[in-house]
This record gives structure tokens, C-alpha cells and sequence, in this order.
């Protein structure tokens, strides 16, 4: 069974810097990291200690509260540091990893279990609140995006192209806990993942953030108080599907490393926890003049120079500072160079013209307009993002879910921060709303 969905409103932000589909580089990195705190909702628990030799899928962390949920070493080696910061929290689990791989085997008769033991189960995001998933609760279905629309994504058709076997095994996989939803493009005449069975293919068509699993899902079967739904991204999928045919945790992935600032953006084949420093050769001497983003432009996270690559990540983005300031700028409509969603500069008569994009945000936030125009015209979603900002902002939880607050997590409203013309920060807003809701609702 298949649905067609065409989405009309959206954005698609001309960025330059995509990366060419080849695979410049693939690696085992030095040394790789396994972070918590990229995992919301997870309190870790420290298994190991300096010294300590690890097996890829050995137990590194467990969760305080649910101690079956692992989270498990990427790669085989012996733990080097244990990195804290303030007040002891556990930062980073640092591992030299081996020359050669070795492999912890995990029995794979039971799918929950596997998931649980191999760490995998930190792939599952459960929503509403976009935390990690009870393994104690059955979601109402499991939902997976099969293509990225977020400015210089990854290919998913390229970098997962040939994995359809694994997919459809992790697929299968999935299917024996909840019923599954796969979005694919529907832009494409002959994608890699229509053929999918044992799971609902939905082609969603459009701009951004027709990619977003959250946007998907609210087309799908919108989530209302009381409902449960978990998502894992395509990588997880085949993540799933690798461990269920071989009994071995295999987490390595194409990454796009793209953007303004990138040296002949390409794709590299690493693992998670991949250090920044190991794609040195993408940024060159301009260390000091980039920042470096895990993830997209709009939601990722800056990890700088020191920083390692996301957990859930396919994605690592370059992009200048933007140190510099225009003089009267904003009433200089010939502005060949810049971009505007709202046709502010003449820079629209060149719609194939990519920009070289910088942190710069042309002047400071502003007083909060009441314009929901601004807001609606990027997001295809049945809420009101200004009042769901505001109630955000208030803190008041009636109004919150009244607005539509367990349908979104803040990389849904993305789209609204970048075209917002108050330069308020939308998805900071979203998520302090969120920790409030986990808290009083708890």
C-alpha cells in the first residue's frame, strides 16, 4: 500500500557546498566517542573504566532508571578517558579503537532484547517530547523518514542505496513491535526503498521540511495527548537489519561533509563519535574561521574543532563566521549575494543561484511580531507555531497543548527561526517548553 502526499508550503534554503556523490575517504578513526548527551532522556550510568578493553556492541553506558538500555561502543579498542565536566557529568566515553575489529556477539531470537543488548535501542526517539524510547511502552506505530530535504542533507539514495536488503531485514525487525510507516521521496520516479514490504510507503512530494519525520506524521496520523509513536532514522533501520542477519553491531555510515566553507565536499565512511579533527583535510587552515555543525545548518549542533561526530548523524556541515557587518544593508536592495525568503533584495531573480551562507544573522532579535504569515508559509503543519512559541515562552501548559505541542519537537519549526524576521530562536523556545511538559507531566 502506498499514499501519495504533496506538500505546498515550505522552503528550500539555497546553500552551497553540497557534496559530490562519491566517497572521498573510509576509515576506522584513532579514536572515537560515545556521548550521552546527545540522547535525550537518557541518565547514564559509567560501566567501564580507563583501561578497560571493549568489544564493538560491548556496554559502555546504562541508563539509570531502565539499567536494560545500553549504550554500546561503536568500535573495539580500550578505553583511553573517561571526560566529565561540571559536577562530574559524564561527558564522553573515549575509546582507541583496533586495528583490526573485534565483534561482541548478541542472540537475536527476540528483537526487543537484541535491541536492548546491542545498544541500538538508542536509535528510537519517542515522541511526543522527542525522548528515548520506554521499552516498557507499545507505540502506536514506528515511523521512518527515507529521505532528507534539510539544507545539503545526505543522499540517503546514494549512501543507502545498496543496503536494501538490511533495511527490509531491520523493517521486518521493526514490524514485530509496532506497525511501520517509511516516507520516500516523491519526487523520485525509482527510489531504492519503494519496494518495501511489511511496512505502509508514504511518498511525501515538496520543499522542506517534507523530509522532517515530524512533519510526516503529522500528515500520517497526527499525535494527540495519550499517543505514543517512536521514529529511527533510515541509518538505524539498517543498522537494525545488519545486527538481526549477523548478530553483530555495525553503526558505520556515509556522512556528507558539506557546506560554504568545505574543501571539495564528499562523503566519508566512518562511524559515530568520529573526532572533528579526523576531517581536518575538509577545512584546511581555516580552523579558526569555520564553525563545525553535526548535522544540518538549521537544527544541528556547533561541536567545534574539539567536538565528534552525533550519534544519530549522517551529516557534517562547514560554514564560515560571520564576523562581518554591511553598512545600511538593509536598504540596499541590490544584494546580488544574499538570499531572502520574502524577495526583500533582487537576489531573487536568480533562482538557480546558490549562497555562500554565513553564521551572520544581519543584526540582533528583535521585538516578537504577531505575524503568523511569516511562520505558516514554511510549515506544513495544522498548528499555530506563534501561539505555540508564545505559550512556550509563558510556560503555560494548557495553551501548549491546546497550540500543538506534542506534535513537534524544535527541528519541525526550524524553518520558522530562519525566516523569522524578529530573530527570535523558535527552536530554543520549542524544546524549553518541552522540558517543562516532561517535568509537570512526569
Amino acid at each position: 500500500m502506498s499514499e501519495n502526499i504533496v506538500l505546498k508550503k515550505g522552503l528550500d534554503i539555497p546553500i552551497s557546498g553540497c557534496a559530490s556523490l562519491h566517497v572521498s575517504k573510509s576509515m576506522i578513526p584513532a579514536l572515537v566517542a560515545v556521548q550521552p548527551d546527545g540522547i535525550k532522556g537518557l541518565l547514564p550510568r559509567l560501566l567501564v573504566k580507563e583501561g578497560d578493553r571493549v568489544l564493538c556492541g560491548s556496554p559502555v553506558i546504562a541508563d539509570k532508571k531502565k539499567p536494560d538500555i545500553l549504550l554500546c561502543a561503536p568500535a573495539s579498542g580500550t578505553v583511553k578517558e573517561v571526560v566529565r565536566g561540571e559536577k562530574r557529568k559524564l561527558l564522553a566515553v573515549l575509546i582507541e579503537t583496533d586495528a583490526a575489529q573485534e565483534y561482541a556477539r548478541i542472540d537475536t531470537s527476540n528483537v526487543k532484547t537484541a535491541l536492548l543488548q546491542s545498544g541500538l535501542w538508542t536509535l528510537f526517539t519517542q515522541r511526543p517530547y522527542g525522548v528515548l524510547a520506554d521499552p516498557a511502552i507499545t507505540p502506536k506505530a514506528i515511523f521512518v523518514s527515507a529521505f532528507h530535504t534539510a539544507p545539503l542533507a545526505a543522499d540517503l539514495e546514494f549512501t543507502l542505496g545498496d543496503q536494501v536488503q538490511a533495511i527490509q531485514k531491520g523493517i521486518d525487525a521493526l514490524g514485530e513491535i509496532a506497525p511501520v510507516h517509511v516516507s520516500i521521496n516523491g519526487a523520485l520516479k525509482n527510489s531504492a526503498f519503494s519496494s518495501l514490504t511489511g511496512c505502509t510507503v508514504h511518498r511525501f512530494k515538496g520543499k522542506h521540511p517534507a523530509g522532517n519525520v515530524g512533519v510526516q506524521i503529522s500528515h500520517i496520523s497526527p499525535i494527540i495527548k495519550g499517543d505514543t509513536v517512536w521514529t529511527i532514522t533510515l541509518n538505524g533501520v539498517a543498522a537494525v537489519g545488519r545486527l538481526m542477519s549477523s548478530g553483530r553491531v555495525d553503526v558505520r555510515r556515509k556522512v556528507a561533509v558539506c557546506g560554504p566553507a568545505a574543501l571539495q565536499p564528499s562523503y566519508v565512511e566512518t562511524l559515530p563519535g568520529t573526532p572533528v579533527k579526523d576531517f581536518a583535510p575538509f577545512y584546511g587552515n581555516s580552523a579558526d574561521e569555520v564553525r563545525i555543525i553535526s548535522g544540518d545548518v538549521l537544527s544541528g549542533v556547533s561541536v567545534g574543532l574539539n567536538g565528534y561526530l552525533g550519534w544519530n548523524d549522517d551529516q557534517l556541515t562547514i560554514i564560515h563566521e560571520g564576523y562581518d557587518k554591511e553598512l545600511l544593508g538593509w536598504i540596499r536592495p541590490l544584494r546580488f549575494n544574499q538570499f531572502s525568503s520574502d524577495r526583500s533584495y533582487f537576489s531573487w531573480l536568480l533562482p538557480g543561484k546558490k549562497y555562500d551562507m554565513s553564521t551572520n544573522l544581519h543584526g540582533g532579535p528583535r521585538p516578537f511580531l504577531m505575524n503568523e504569515n511569516y511562520y505558516t508559509k514554511v510549515l506544513p503543519m495544522d498548528i499555530y507555531p506563534v501561539f505555540l512559541a508564545k505559550a512556550c515562552l509563558a510556560g503555560d501548559i494548557e495553551k501548549m497543548e491546546k497550540f500543538g505541542i506534542y506534535e513537534v519537537l524544535p527541528e519541525d519549526l526550524a524553518l520558522c527561526e530562519f525566516v523569522d524576521p524578529s530573530k527570535c530562536y523558535i527552536q530554543d523556545m520549542i524544546e524549553r517548553g518541552i522540558d517543562l511538559m516532561i517535568k509537570e507531566m512526569a
